[in-house]
């Protein structure tokens, strides 16, 4: 099944720095993104109710971005998501942009998750 691309883009009141550390360590990501992170090497684990994926780390710039590739999803592709920061030059202001897939139709159903996972993170670091 295709999947289609979906970027989001996200004001986040917060250092750069501060990002970057939710988005690539497994403290971080705990505050936010799964209940539960391993890291060995460079693979995650992520961990919700009951489900577990694996992602491995396969790109990073400090204080930049992050891309995780799933090791499960056959889909060579589109088998990951990436987390951007991104800083306005004129206003200075902050935003973390993901990239992700989602599969034909469930599309508004992968915007809604990272919605939430985002206002916990807001939430989580005050911005």
């Amino acid at each position: 099944m295709a999947k289609t691309p979906i970027e989001l883009e996200y004001i986040i009141r917060a250092s750069d720095n501060i990002l970057y550390n939710c988005m690539s360590t497994p403290s971080g990501l705990e505050e936010w993104f799964a209940p539960q992170v391993h890291i060995r090497g460079e693979v995650y684990t992520f961990m919700w109710e009951g489900e577990e994926r694996k992602a491995q780390l396969v790109a990073k710039k400090k204080e930049q971005m992050v891309r995780y590739q799933w090791l499960d999803d056959t889909d060579k592709e589109h088998n990951y998501f990436e987390l951007r920061i991104k800083i306005d030059e004129m206003t200075g202001e902050l935003a973390m942009i993901v990239i992700d897939f989602a599969e034909e139709g469930e599309e508004d159903d992968q915007r809604m998750l990272w919605d939430e996972a985002v206002h916990e993170l807001k939430r989580h670091i005050g911005g």
